[in-house]
């Protein structure tokens, strides 16, 4: 295995912040400075140290699902004493990535696992994971505004990626009126708070934003707040993305 792999399996961090670690030499294999990420690691054999403290891969890895509600954020600690999707999760001495992050609005699917390459492979725009999210705006919308956020609206001089947006239903008030639009609204580069600035771009109000979809793992009936271990297929679905990818050695 290579050194970087493992050190994100260990739970150090993402691919980026092992390679930078490994960079600095702060790495012990076997007592020995290292800084090649690349370098191959017998996990059954050697011994590798991080500021003094001897690495080792989880006995399993934990791979959940959480339904998250507004009003929590996804950082393990924040400065300002907001509730955390980690309050949620009852695993004392379980330390958890979570897979991309929802902002304080947003609601719906989060993936939490100890396996830091699947948190890597999910969660970084150059794999474009697709993400689903049900979108409900006030009003109405127009096919041409569909079209321009289809094609990628323009936002602080920058074209946002490309999207596929479809409508779901409408609720219609008196005389025909449109009170709400729902849609679906797929992406795969997850910028922050990418959706919410698009429909800004073409003036609409979003009233509620829930992802319900990451890749083919799918939300389902889990009741806010709630979370449960994937199931088998689903992380075999995890699993054919890392081996799809530079990281499976």
């Amino acid at each position: 295995m290579r050194l970087n792999k493992f050190l994100a399996s260990a739970g150090i961090g993402s691919r980026r912040k092992c390679d930078e670690i490994i960079s600095s030499g702060e790495i012990l294999i076997n007592g020995q400075p290292v800084d090649n990420y690349g370098i191959q690691v017998d996990e059954n054999k050697d011994v590798v140290e991080y500021k003094g403290k001897i690495l080792k891969l989880p006995d399993e890895f934990i791979y959940l699902k959480l339904n998250k509600p507004k009003g929590y954020i996804c950082t393990a600690k924040d400065d300002r004493g907001r509730k955390t999707i980690f309050d949620l999760i009852k695993m004392p001495n379980v330390r958890l990535f979570s897979i991309g992050r929802l902002d304080y609005n947003t609601e719906g699917l989060i993936l939490l696992t100890n396996n830091g390459v699947a948190a890597q492979v999910l969660a970084h725009p150059s794999f474009e994971v697709e993400k689903e999210y049900y979108c409900t705006i006030k009003g109405d919308i127009k096919e041409s505004e569909l079209a321009v956020l289809r094609s990628g609206v323009v936002v602080d001089n920058k074209r946002m990626p490309k999207a596929k947006v479809n409508i779901k239903d409408k609720e219609l008030g008196t005389g025909d009126s449109v009170l709400k639009t729902r849609l679906s609204v797929k992406i795969k580069q997850g910028i922050n708070k990418q959706i919410r600035n698009m429909f800004a771009a073409i003036s609409k109000d979003i009233i509620l934003l829930k992802r319900v979809a990451i890749a083919e793992i799918k939300l389902g009936g889990l009741k806010r707040g709630a979370y449960k271990q994937l199931s088998e297929n689903e992380i075999e679905i995890i699993n054919n993305y890392i081996s799809g990818n530079d990281l499976k050695n």
